[in-house]
C-alpha cells in the first residue's frame, strides 16, 4: 500500500460517456498525478508513498488508458483529455491544486494549469510530451524497434494487425527505449500494462491516442496562459532534445528547469527518489 490511508482505486462518473478511475492516497493539500502515454495510475506506485506524506494525492487513469472505461467515439487527443482532467478537478471541487504529470501527463499539467488558473497552485511537468513532428515521434526515438513498430501503427490495415500482435515481449522492447537503464522497468508493472492492453477496445484506443499527435505539439500554444509557478523536470536521457526543452521553458513565464541524471522518459519509475525530492522541496512535510 502506498500509505496507511490509501484506498483502492474507484471510478468517478463525470458524464454518461466519461468516467475516470482514480486512487486517493495521503493527507494534505490536493495533488493530481497524471501518467505517461501508454501507462496508468499504477505507474506512480514508487513515487506515490513519498508524495502522500505531504499531499492528498489523486492518481488517475487518463481516458483511453488503464482501467478507465473507454468511450469508443472519443477523440482521445490533448483537448479531450484536458477537458476530462478539468472536469475531474471541478467535480471534486479541488482548489490550490498541485499538478504532477509525466509525458502526455506533463503536457496536460501545463494546459490544465493554463485553463483553470484559479484552481492551480503549482505545476511539475515531467518530460512533457509536447514536441511531436510526426506520428508517434517521441516513442519512435527510443530505439529502431520502436521506430518500426510505432511507425507502422498509422497504416490502417497493417497498423491494426501489428497492434493486435502486441504482447509483453514487444511492449518491453518499446517501453525499454524510454529508460536510461531498461533493466529498471519492473517486470510485474509490465505485466499489469500487458494485461490492460488485452481489455476490450484498448488497442484501438491506444492507436487513437497516437493519431492525435498534432494536438500534443499544439498544446504549447496555451503555455503563455499559465500563471502558477512551473517546474519542468527532464531526464537527461529523455526523448526530447535540449532545444525542445528550452523552447518549452521559454514559453512559460514562471518556469524553472531541473535535469535528473541517468534518467530517461519514465522518470517516476526509473528515479522516483530524486524526483520526489524535487517536488517536495516546495512543500513542508506534514
Amino acid at each position: 500500500m502506498a500509505s496507511d490511508n490509501a484506498a483502492k482505486p474507484s471510478l468517478l462518473k463525470i458524464s454518461d460517456k466519461l468516467s475516470i478511475r482514480f486512487q486517493k492516497t495521503g493527507e494534505g493539500p490536493p495533488l493530481v498525478l497524471m501518467h505517461t502515454i501508454r501507462t496508468q495510475l499504477e505507474y506512480f506506485r514508487a513515487l506515490l508513498p513519498a508524495l502522500a506524506r505531504s499531499y492528498t494525492v489523486y492518481a488517475i487513469d487518463l481516458p483511453g488508458h488503464g482501467r478507465s472505461p473507454i468511450d469508443p467515439n472519443a477523440e482521445l487527443d490533448e483537448p479531450y483529455m484536458r477537458r476530462a482532467v478539468i472536469s475531474f478537478i471541478e467535480k471534486l471541487n479541488l482548489t490550490d491544486v498541485t499538478l504532477v504529470g509525466e509525458s502526455i501527463g506533463g503536457a496536460l499539467a501545463l494546459t490544465v494549469a493554463a485553463s483553470i488558473p484559479q484552481r492551480i497552485k503549482h505545476v511539475y511537468a515531467l518530460n512533457p510530451y509536447d514536441y511531436e513532428t510526426r506520428y508517434g515521434d517521441g516513442i519512435r526515438r527510443g530505439n529502431w524497434f520502436s521506430n518500426f513498430i510505432i511507425g507502422s501503427l498509422q497504416i490502417p490495415a497493417l497498423g491494426a494487425f501489428n497492434a493486435s500482435l502486441e504482447n509483453k515481449v514487444v511492449l518491453k522492447k518499446i517501453m525499454g527505449g524510454g529508460y536510461h537503464d531498461p533493466k529498471k522497468l519492473p517486470d510485474d508493472l509490465l505485466t499489469e500494462f500487458d494485461q490492460v492492453a488485452h481489455l476490450p477496445g484498448y488497442k484501438r484506443a491506444a492507436r487513437k491516442v497516437l493519431a492525435g499527435w498534432r494536438s500534443w505539439s499544439k498544446a504549447r500554444d496555451l503555455y503563455s496562459g499559465i500563471s502558477a509557478p512551473v517546474t519542468l523536470i527532464y531526464g537527461d536521457s529523455d526523448w526530447s532534445h535540449p532545444s525542445e526543452r528550452e523552447r518549452t521553458r521559454s514559453l512559460i513565464a514562471q518556469a524553472r528547469m531541473v535535469t535528473l541524471k541517468n534518467t530517461g522518459h519514465f522518470s517516476a519509475v526509473e528515479n522516483p527518489g530524486e524526483l520526489a525530492q524535487v517536488i517536495l522541496a516546495d512543500q513542508p512535510r506534514q
